[in-house]
């Protein structure tokens, strides 16, 4: 998290999912709790992160913790998974007057772009839905209550092995493949067999938008 300095501050990470993010925001100085409404997964985020963050069983739109208590708020990949007219009002609740939440979600482009669509189709048609465009995703921040919300684009690439990726699609790696009936993914699978290379660049479009709430800068 890129978008201030953490350390001494309260974090809220909202969809904390295994935790990982959580444990990173830590080991920067953040005194971070992370919510989540899976108990599995919180298990798992207990299990990665440790005594370096606090962890509670609960949903975006509704969290347990008092008016203004954080500075900053994350919401990793969640973001399209939330009421959002219910839960970006909470989050303007407990963060602070100058406090600041920031979302990563992916870019439009990047669904046509990404691996598992060449192999899937249908994973473009659900997620297109899904996924809010920035600048909707922007408009509701400020009918929330934040201002100044800033958008930035970014551009990842990491290297996949074959293997790799037959043993994500075969889990259902990401919440699409979910909603998926069995007879799509395993055709999806089965094409991947056939089809992909040793190895290959997976590549990621994030849009970042930062957006804070009015009072003097935390």
């Amino acid at each position: 998290m890129e978008e201030g300095d953490l350390a001494g501050r309260r974090v809220l990470e909202v969809g904390c999912g295994t935790g990982r993010l959580a444990a990173a925001l830590a080991d920067r100085g953040a005194r971070v709790w992370g919510v989540d409404p899976s108990a599995e997964m919180l298990a798992r985020a207990r299990e990665n992160a440790g005594r370096r963050a606090r962890f509670k069983e609960a949903r975006a739109e509704a969290l347990p913790f008092k008016d203004g208590w954080f500075e900053r708020a994350v919401l990793r990949l969640a973001v399209h998974l939330v009421d959002r007219s219910r839960a970006l009002p909470e989050l303007a609740r407990v963060l602070r007057p100058g406090g600041r939440a920031v979302v990563a979600t992916f870019a439009p482009e990047h669904f046509d772009r990404y691996w598992l669509s060449r192999l899937i189709p249908a994973v473009v048609e659900v997620d297109s839905r899904r996924f809010p465009a920035p600048d909707t995703l922007a408009g509701e921040l400020q009918a929330a209550g934040f201002e100044r919300v800033h958008t930035r684009r970014l551009h990842q690439r990491a290297r996949l092995s074959r293997e790799e990726a037959l043993e994500r699609i075969a889990g259902r790696f990401i919440s699409t493949l979910r909603l998926l009936d069995d007879d799509a993914v395993a055709a999806g699978l089965a094409r991947a067999e056939r089809e992909l290379p040793d190895a290959f660049d997976s590549e990621l479009e994030w849009a970042v938008l930062r957006a804070d709430l009015p009072g003097a800068p935390q």
